[in-house]
């Protein structure tokens, strides 16, 4: 991926982006094309909420650099792990350490298994840009790829709504979306998140509902 894509940041994400760097991963939920998806919706979320673009730049780029799968018992550790790792290349390239900090904390309070709350118009612009592509289409996509990763089952055939039994999204791609997926349109930080993060929420919801048509899930 050409670093002139995070324009006017291309000397960062050279900088960043070496081969064994950020999004250099077999997971296709993580690469950098997320990198870059990511880095389109916050740079559309801080248009409206503003922010240091730099900042942002330097935590959309390294939210993701310390890869953790997500059956890992330290997934909720993973946006941490990143933050530490992000200070120590930043730091290596010469960043003061109170920019450092804020990138650190954008990039340890973006996870939604951390539960760290965002403090920063960058953290809460990065959660939001990062959580958009979770939801619609694109979280669909992702979701599914990740079942497929994990070795998961599309669903459960006796009961794919899961109407008799406990949600089980370690088993099952499609209880992924009432576990998690439905519910997190509501938890955006920012206005403009928020907006988006209906309309995305609303195609996440209208696939469902046709997927569990076609199984025969629905009457």
């Amino acid at each position: 991926m050409a670093a002139d894509v995070f324009a006017p940041f291309q000397a960062l994400a050279e900088a960043v982006l070496v081969a064994d760097g950020p999004g250099a991963t077999s997971d296709g939920a993580h690469d950098r094309a997320h990198l870059l998806r990511v880095w389109h919706n916050a740079f559309e979320i801080a248009a409206a909420e503003g922010g240091d673009h730099e900042l942002l730049a330097a935590a959309v780029l390294l939210h993701d650099c310390v890869a953790v799968e997500k059956n890992s018992p330290d997934r909720p550790r993973a946006s941490s792990l990143a933050a530490e790792q992000a200070s120590t290349v930043l730091t290596g390239m010469g960043w003061e350490a109170h920019r450092i900090q804020a990138v650190a904390h954008a990039i340890a309070a973006h996870s939604f298994s951390a539960g760290i709350a965002p403090e920063t118009v960058e953290a809460r612009v990065l959660q939001d840009a990062d959580r958009l592509d979770a939801i619609g289409t694109i979280g669909v996509a992702r979701c599914f790829y990740t079942a497929g990763r994990m070795g998961s089952a599309l669903y459960d055939p006796a009961d794919p709504r899961a109407q008799n039994r406990p949600l089980d999204d370690a088993a099952y791609a499609l209880d992924h979306f009432r576990a998690k997926l439905l519910g997190l349109h509501k938890g955006f930080q920012t206005e403009t998140g928020r907006t988006m993060a209906a309309e995305r929420g609303h195609r996440l919801a209208e696939f469902l509902t046709l997927f569990e048509m076609e199984i025969g899930a629905l009457e």
